[in-house]
């Protein structure tokens, strides 16, 4: 049986996108996004389900960080979910008195406008999941953000998703060990780039994608740790890689780049 690895605990979304992508599969949780990745690298898991993107906040930076650095790892599935976010309380409690909110940081951040109208005084605190977050709630001052899909006794979920717009969905990716097959079939590619040190570079490297008629689906630009001014672009194309005609914009990237790297196909 495969085993893939994901963000836990179980209720997380992390856990609700692997059991959509790889419900068959024997799911294992990690306390961190280092750590899942690390247990594709290590052998523990066959797979791994992270989110890369969402509507409201956009990238997710660890991962594309990470999936950019771990070597011998490709993105080879894709599923959004849409995220429905409730202020979670222990039964009871008078939302006047909450004092300390709990949740990982990219929902809190997907709720800031929520959680300043509503509590501006309250601290936020991050936790390693949204479901981590109900495991800290201690007393009536305390409050999380979770799932809409999350049930536990003795919580009481708000009766609306409280995130700042209706329209939350998280990308996910499903990622393997190895490289791409070069007869892969995909609807979209996924590459990261850094450009030569010129004027109009980018602008060539764009123009070896529209020249061939393809969608760039997405671009984000991310610093290069440790060089000051540099810049590595991620990006996104509809495109099928077994396709000669993709693989020779492929190529044509590659020779007007300093550096390329192909992330995923799916």
């Amino acid at each position: 049986m495969q085993t893939v690895g994901y963000l836990g605990p179980e209720g997380s979304y992390s856990h609700l996108a692997a059991k959509y992508m790889c419900g068959r599969a024997k799911l294992n949780a990690y306390a961190s996004f280092s750590q899942v990745f690390s247990s594709l690298v290590s052998g523990r898991t066959d797979a791994i389900v992270v989110p890369i993107e969402n509507s409201l906040n956009g990238g997710v930076l660890q991962n594309m960080d990470l999936l950019q650095s771990t070597p011998g790892v490709y993105a080879c599935g894709q599923y959004t979910l849409k995220i429905d976010h409730r202020l979670v309380t222990v039964n009871g409690a008078d939302k006047n008195k909450i004092k300390r909110i709990y949740s990982h940081s990219q929902a809190l951040e997907q709720c800031a406008r929520y959680l300043y109208e509503n509590f501006p005084s309250a601290e936020l605190i991050p936790a390693p999941s949204t479901a981590a977050s109900l495991d800290m709630l201690k007393t009536e001052e305390d409050a999380a953000i979770a799932g809409s899909h999350t049930v536990k006794a003795g919580f009481t979920l708000s009766d609306n998703n409280i995130a700042d717009g209706d329209g939350n969905f998280t990308h996910f990716l499903l990622v393997k060990k190895g490289d791409v097959p070069e007869n892969s079939r995909s609807q979209r590619i996924y590459f990261s780039v850094t450009c030569k040190n010129r004027a109009g570079a980018l602008l060539d490297l764009l123009g070896c994608i529209s020249r061939k008629g393809l969608n760039m689906t997405k671009i984000e630009s991310r610093p290069i740790k440790n060089v000051p001014d540099e810049y590595r672009f991620f990006v996104e194309i509809d495109g099928d890689y077994s396709s000669e005609d993709v693989k020779g914009a492929i190529e044509n990237i590659k020779h007007n780049s300093n550096s390329f790297k192909l992330l995923g196909c799916y």
